[in-house]
């Protein structure tokens, strides 16, 4: 039964709508080149719409992996496939799965100390992002890309290296992500220890219990030459991830690009932030995505 008709799942047409119409999203994030408005993370505004750090990551992410697995157990029946879906979309659809399950249940909910608010439009835009995404690879590798193994023949080596520069990138991903978790970490283990020690020498109890905001300089790993190595790995993953699918994959193609488009921005400006808090000699030649290039 579908949830919105023609929708969830898609129809073919509408399918091929949304998809066309997705590969023009670089054109909003012009729109990012313009304004330093970024109300999120390091960028985060005081506003009573603002949604608790944690709760608005996971809400906003989760949608996505959901919406996918929607449309992979129920538009088979919607598009007259009267037989099982091949094992490289289902491992597929595992990948996609497997990342956003991290980003937004574990990341978000169990690994980080703390989370700056979210405003409800950043919020809504990930939101959408997430679900527009999903449709357009949910419905490719739910009935309307590759539905037999016939159409995958003479593709394993490409599929075992695609897997293998995903598997490199989200590796990649869970530790630079993981650098920026221990700044947090070890800014609460000193705070505590702070507290514990004012609380023994003023005779009071517990201290207050919150997190300050921290920020240092990350210096491991490929934090040393690129300030955003959490951002190239997930490009590389994704790539990884096209490359399973082929080159003729237009959904997983227009992810690529898109998370490119969008996060390019953010951290080009975000290197200027880095500059104006810690000054061109801390920063040092760091730039932003790619080594002595952006």
């Amino acid at each position: 039964m579908a949830l919105i008709q023609n929708w969830l799942p898609p129809s073919r047409e509408n399918w091929e709508l949304l998809t066309g119409l997705w590969k023009f999203f670089p054109l909003v994030t012009v729109i990012q080149w313009l304004t330093k408005f970024y109300p999120q993370g390091k960028t985060s505004i005081e506003s009573r719409l603002n949604i608790p750090g944690k709760i608005g990551w996971a809400t906003m992410e989760m949608p996505g992996f959901i919406t996918l697995l929607y449309i992979m157990f129920t538009l088979p029946g919607q598009a007259g496939i009267d037989h099982p879906l091949p094992w490289a979309n289902w491992t597929m659809a595992g990948m996609f799965t497997l990342h956003y399950l991290y980003r937004a249940i574990l990341a978000p909910l169990v690994l980080s100390p703390s989370m700056s608010p979210i405003h409800p439009l950043v919020w809504l835009c990930a939101l959408s992002f997430q679900l527009i995404n999903a449709i357009s690879i949910g419905g490719w590798l739910g009935g309307y890309g590759p539905t037999s193994v016939t159409d995958w023949a003479g593709r394993s080596g490409w599929m075992q290296l695609g897997m293998t520069i995903w598997a490199i990138g989200l590796l990649g991903n869970f530790y630079h992500d993981d650098e920026l978790r221990e700044i947090r970490r070890a800014a609460a283990r000193t705070q505590k220890r702070r507290e514990e020690s004012q609380n023994d020498e003023k005779g009071k109890g517990k201290g207050k219990g919150v997190v300050d905001k921290v920020y240092m300089m990350p210096e491991n790993g490929l934090f040393r030459v690129i300030l955003y190595p959490h951002y190239l790995c997930e490009w590389i993953e994704w790539a990884g991830f096209w490359m399973m699918a082929g080159g003729n994959c237009g959904p997983a193609r227009t992810f690529v690009l898109n998370e490119i488009a969008t996060m390019t921005p953010r951290a080009v400006q975000g290197r200027k932030w880095y500059l104006e808090r810690f000054g061109t000699e801390k920063v040092g030649s760091r730039r932003a995505l790619v080594p002595g290039l952006l």
